[in-house]
């Protein structure tokens, strides 16, 4: 099992530093990171957080807002995660 964090925040102007913390903190032993608005489907370091994860690995979020704005989108994506077997946590 492998813990992986996800941080993001919708503008340059934002700062990741709080959630990279929160992650740091949550033991992840890797964090993808991007600035990009939640509501964007071309997110490629969400993208490649989801080709990584297997049965068995975490990913954490600070919030669930940060896997995407639009609710249908995060049960879709949560959906085919959870059938594959990995987790959630936050």
């Amino acid at each position: 099992m492998t813990v992986y964090g996800y941080a993001r925040v919708s503008t340059d102007g934002q700062s990741l530093s709080a959630q990279l913390a929160e992650l740091k903190a949550a033991k992840c032993a890797k964090i993808f990171q991007e600035k990009i608005s939640g509501a964007r489907s071309d997110r490629k370091q969400l993208t490649r957080l989801m080709g990584v994860l297997t049965k068995g690995d975490v990913l954490v979020v600070t919030r669930l807002d940060r896997l995407a704005s639009l609710p249908a989108i995060s049960s879709i994506s949560w959906e085919r995660s959870r059938k594959k077997g990995r987790g959630l946590s936050r």
